[in-house]
């Protein structure tokens, strides 16, 4: 039974993880809290994983947030997020683990590359400007794990998410990502009986999005390939492979479904002062679907349960930052 330590299990895709492997029950789970390991410190990273010795690490631990969040917090962003993946890439390699699954973000790529995003468009253009640290972050993350590859022979492995959504998402409506902060935002409006919901930005961007439950499969997919079979499909400074649905559709399309999925009887109403960010992102997912993954839970059936999540977890819920 292979021993996997999970970085981050507390998060959405963390805990999605979680829920898969103990569904396979093949696997020995290794998580600890946050309050026990500090991710941020070098020392105790190190320590930790020397000491369990797990068979494979999943690096899912990160600081996420949507556009207001990574322009309010740029530092924290692109400090937080290279000091928890340096420690643990590093630290695996320190402790001799092997096989590493690093998890980034579909904001790597050039604002204005060629859609789909295929995987080669990495580092071609200028990024993003309101998510550039974040991005910086992860693209750095990618050439850490494939500089190990090469330099020690290790078997790190990078997978490039959509954007994603579901149970345990951050559902702060200024500081998380535009479809949990939609969906709080109509959920609330709702309750109170407001007449009107308000969007940030003119609703044209168009965003792909895909369920955590699905990116957990494929997290598990892409680990389970043979090293032959990995090598085969990746160059040795171009390893990482995309994640998504391969569908997009508008902010306006995605705010109208989320409203149908609530049960808002109100108008919506495009803050247009607001930013939009890349006008589209829509990840080529060939590779991973030539390679025999493909996603399963449509947006209108994902919305639903997320949503029945959110009713069931509101009480007990962090709004957090």
């Amino acid at each position: 039974m292979s021993k996997v330590f999970i970085a981050g299990h507390k998060g959405m895709v963390g805990s999605a993880l979680c829920r898969l492997l103990k569904k396979d029950g093949r696997f020995e789970i290794l998580t600890v809290s946050r309050e026990k390991l500090d991710l941020m410190s070098q020392n105790s990273v190190h320590g930790f994983i020397n000491k369990e010795k797990p068979d494979v690490v999943i690096q899912a631990a990160a600081k996420v947030g949507g556009i207001h969040a990574n322009n309010t917090f740029p530092a924290q962003f692109i400090y937080e997020n290279l000091q928890i993946q340096n420690n643990i890439i590093h630290g695996s390699h320190l402790a001799d683990v092997q096989r590493l699954l690093f998890l980034g973000s579909s904001c790597i790529y050039p604002k204005l590359a060629k859609q789909p995003l295929s995987e080669d468009v990495l580092l071609s253009g200028k990024l993003e400007k309101t998510n550039e640290p974040y991005a910086l972050a992860k693209i750095a993350g990618i050439k850490l794990c494939e500089s190990y590859n090469r330099q020690y022979g290790r078997d790190f492995r990078s997978i490039m998410p959509t954007n994603l959504y579901g149970p345990e998402d951050n559902f702060h409506s200024e500081n998380s990502h535009v479809l949990p902060a939609l969906l709080r935002r109509f959920h609330e409006a709702k309750k109170k009986g407001e007449s009107e919901v308000i969007v940030w930005g003119s609703g044209k961007p168009k965003r792909e999005f895909l369920h955590v439950d699905d990116l957990a499969e494929a997290s598990l997919f892409i680990l389970n390939l043979s090293l032959e079979e990995f090598q085969k499909n990746v160059t040795s400074m171009q390893s990482h492979i995309n994640v998504g649905s391969g569908k997009d559709l508008t902010i306006k399309e995605l705010a109208e479904k989320i409203m149908q999925v609530v049960g808002f009887q109100g108008k919506i109403i495009f803050d247009t002062s607001k930013p939009d960010g890349t006008p589209r992102k829509l990840l080529n997912v060939d590779l991973i679907n030539r390679l025999g993954w493909h996603h399963k839970i449509n947006l209108k059936d994902g919305l639903t349960q997320t949503y029945e999540w959110l009713l069931k977890n509101e009480s007990t819920l962090e709004y957090a930052n």
